[in-house]
């Protein structure tokens, strides 16, 4: 019988303070719940585009590597996500024994777990390494050389997975301060060919373990993350660990197979068509992409990006690459509408736009509202035609289920909350 315990990630969307602290900590029910940190980075944030642009060709760039590496037996050169993104998901961790805290970023585009960016540690007393190197590039300019050990990782008190494959950073260069690393909660397959000289092993993912070793009901974790266009504010959000969290989202949870088309096959990913506004204006068909929290905006394909910079009448800005439009413009704005297998789901003019209340925060000017939609960087029929990052994942709950290889989604009561306008 399996114990039936959850985790739950309560976001707090901090951008001034990252301190987690033990007494709000909750205990009911088997249920824990865990205060973690949403960080928004306050410098570099004109960069958002090219930054989740970078990550788009990484992510599809290593499972290519990964391809090759199976043809030519090859070390390779993949995974691990640059954190040095506009926002990044926090929980606060402990590894080995006695317990080392870190803070590791929440990643549904990796799947290895490993710590140590910016420090120089040694292996904690506990941990047993089993001689294998991490080599690891992701992105443009972001790279972890590490060694691999096993010790165990606890997410909360009582909740502690043991024997899990762990990279400790010997080098790490393109990580954002304050941010100790990865919690790798993607599809195990993006574990391929991460380690050497054993590169055609598969590690175990933190999710993997926690099922097997009967820490949780359900091979399958909820994601919820609530938006917000305050500096300081107060939101709720959750990784539960264990299956869906009804609590958490509205209506029906509807249930799409992983996408059988490559690359996206090998991720989070999905098929779904976008149109626009009442007039159902195309926007892109019936093609495979991923969802991805490590991603702020939502990328799509040249022609789709085309197609809705045609259908929104918005502009490019010089500055930061991001489209603007004038609040004229904005009040007529339509949303966008996603069809993810029988169902659709509506991404409103307010969910396509940065919070305008920060808008200063990516260099921004208070004379525009600037769209959150961009441009993937490569035309449609690639198999990697889109990208749902946290901009679309912020208005719906979400769900990786691992047993049955299968995406949930449903609405929420933020789907069409309106957040960072200004009067």
């Amino acid at each position: 019988m399996f114990a039936r315990l959850s985790i739950t990630l309560c976001l707090l969307a901090s951008l001034t303070s990252l301190g987690v602290l033990a007494e709000h900590i909750v205990v009911r029910d088997r249920h824990v719940t865990l205060p973690t940190a949403k960080k928004v980075q306050t410098t570099g944030m004109a960069n958002v585009l090219k930054i989740d642009q970078s990550r788009a060709k990484g992510l599809k760039h290593k499972v290519d590597k990964a391809a090759m590496s199976r043809q030519r037996r090859a070390p390779a050169i993949e995974d691990v996500p640059i954190t040095s993104y506009a926002t990044q998901y926090l929980i606060n961790v402990t590894i080995g024994n006695p317990p080392q805290p870190f803070q590791l970023q929440v990643d549904t585009g990796s799947a290895n777990t490993w710590f140590g960016a910016g420090q120089y540690l040694a292996p904690p007393p506990s941990s047993t390494a089993t001689g294998q190197d991490l080599d690891l590039e992701y992105g443009s300019d972001a790279v972890m050389l590490g060694s691999e050990y096993i010790d165990q990782i606890e997410l909360a008190p009582g909740f502690t997975i043991h024997n899990q494959s762990l990279g400790l950073s010997l080098a790490a260069v393109g990580f954002q301060d304050g941010i100790d690393g990865i919690l790798g909660v993607g599809p195990e397959v993006l574990t391929y060919a991460t380690l050497f000289p054993n590169q055609t092993s598969f590690v175990p993912t933190v999710t993997d373990n926690a099922f097997w070793q009967g820490l949780v009901p359900e091979h399958s974790i909820g994601i919820f993350f609530a938006p917000t266009g305050s500096m300081d504010g107060v939101t709720n959000g959750e990784i539960h660990f264990g299956g869906a969290d009804s609590s958490k989202y509205t209506g029906e949870l509807n249930y799409v197979p992983i996408t059988t088309t490559y690359p996206s096959s090998r991720y989070v990913g999905i098929n779904q068509t976008i149109t626009y506004g009442s007039s159902n204006t195309p926007i892109l068909s019936n093609n495979a992409g991923i969802t991805d929290t490590g991603t702020t905006l939502i990328l799509i394909a040249t022609d789709a990006f085309q197609a809705y910079q045609a259908a929104t009448g918005a502009v490019a800005d010089p500055n930061i690459g991001l489209l603007r439009l004038t609040p004229a413009q904005y009040s007529n704005l339509e949303s966008l509408f996603f069809k993810i297998g029988d169902d659709t789901y509506e991404l409103t003019p307010n969910a396509q736009a940065w919070p305008r209340t920060l808008n200063s925060v990516i260099g921004g000017s208070d004379d525009f509202i600037y769209l959150m939609v961009n441009d993937i960087g490569t035309p449609s029929g690639y198999g990697f035609d889109f990208i749902n990052g946290m901009t679309f994942l912020e208005r719906f709950y979400s769900v990786y289920d691992a047993a049955q290889n299968r995406f949930g989604i449903a609405n929420t009561q933020f789907t069409h909350a309106v957040v960072g306008e200004t009067n």
